[in-house]
């Protein structure tokens, strides 16, 4: 049975060509870059190529960019390191919302245990923060505001320009988790007012295990990691040669195709719609904010329709869809994303995440509408 992968959101497949650049570094002679002779500056050379072609693709200075084991590690840099800082001076406030990444939700609960306070900004139906609620939540002491750019479970994309530039307004750092948006979107850090942003290789068809976090300089923050003088002193540790390699491709590939990407995700989303729609007999409802929305990511909700029956049916038909963030899908608990927008709880129960990129295909995509439609018309005539 051929297997149909719609779980983007969770991890993408490698790009060849992102393969190939990984492969020739971990084939290739050792070096560390932190070392003097012909090998270590061989390494440090393919840093400083990696870091130029990165900061290329969101408009930013090379050494704005500090690179990361991941956006979990990124998230917890940008909200532990400014949080630290800035309590030097007495700000120990942070805001964030209600529906963020959990990398950024429980890194928001340990400061809350280390006596920092949180405010966290309730969002609507369509899982939008109100740009009111932000002005009226900024305080004094406030030290950072984190807002992602675009959720992970719904696609919805949030007003960044328009909330990054009320915190500047402020002088209030400003934190976005763009681990979804990056490569998808067109980000421009020159127009972008925010300070900090969070980016994922392995969600741009890179490999696993790195990110990034930009950092606007200027912006002060304290290190999560400390060791070497790696990262400007900023990161410590050894860094990953073959990963950077293959992000640094996969990042200049998704920069060059992203309109083409964007495009063709469009239309995969709108052909997903449809054909759910007929196969549900029109009971399946789209959760999350409809334009401006990433394009290829859907949640839907199929009422009467169990999430786990769901997700066990899917794999069965061999068919990969998520029931949320990859970090909670394991625990099939209510998203806590859905509970935010005021999903009832009975009607989030229902939700999946089918989310789209590489290699899928409109042919695949009607096989797997057959499946998933004959599974439905069984469940009906059961029930």
């Amino acid at each position: 049975m051929e297997r149909i992968y719609y779980d983007h959101a969770a991890t993408t497949p490698l790009h060849p060509e992102a393969a190939k650049a990984m492969l020739a570094v971990l084939e290739g002679p050792p070096g560390n870059a932190s070392s003097l002779h012909s090998f270590g500056r061989d390494a440090r050379r393919l840093v400083s190529e990696s870091r130029d072609s990165i900061a290329a693709t969101i408009g930013c200075r090379p050494d704005e960019l500090v690179f990361t084991s991941g956006g979990t590690e990124a998230d917890n840099m940008a909200l532990r390191g400014v949080m630290e800082a800035q309590s030097v001076s007495g700000k120990r406030h942070l805001i964030t919302s209600a529906a963020e990444h959990h990398a950024v939700l429980r890194e928001s609960e340990r400061l809350e245990r280390n006596g920092y306070e949180v405010t966290y900004l309730p969002v609507d139906g369509e899982g939008l923060v109100s740009v009111d609620s932000l002005k009226g939540a900024l305080r004094g002491d406030t030290g950072l505001v984190s807002i992602m750019y675009a959720n992970n479970e719904t696609g919805t994309i949030q007003p960044i320009a328009e909330l990054a530039g009320i915190a500047r307004e402020r002088g209030v750092p400003f934190h976005t988790d763009a681990a979804q948006a990056y490569g998808k979107l067109a980000i421009q850090l020159q127009e972008l007012p925010v300070s900090l942003m969070t980016l994922s290789s392995h969600k741009i068809n890179g490999p696993q295990g790195i990110g990034a976090l930009y950092i606007r300089q200027g912006t002060s923050l304290q290190p999560l990691l400390v060791g070497g003088s790696q990262e400007r002193k900023r990161r410590g540790g050894t860094e990953n040669l073959a990963a950077l390699a293959g992000f640094a491709c996969a990042a200049g590939i998704a920069s060059r195709e992203l309109e083409s990407r964007a495009l063709r995700m469009e239309e995969l989303r709108a052909l997903w719609i449809r054909r759910m729609g007929e196969a549900s007999g029109g009971t399946a409802i789209v959760a999350g904010h409809s334009e401006p929305c990433l394009p290829g990511i859907i949640n839907l909700m199929f009422p009467g329709i169990d999430r786990e029956s769901m997700l066990m049916n899917l794999d069965l038909a061999g068919i990969a869809a998520s029931g949320g963030s990859a970090c909670t899908a394991g625990a099939l608990e209510p998203s806590h994303v859905l509970r935010a927008m005021d999903v009832p709880e009975e009607l989030a129960n229902t939700a999946v995440r089918f989310s789209f990129g590489l290699g899928n295909t409109t042919e695949e995509m009607e096989l797997a509408a057959q499946r998933i439609e004959t599974f439905l018309h069984r469940n009906r005539k059961s029930s």
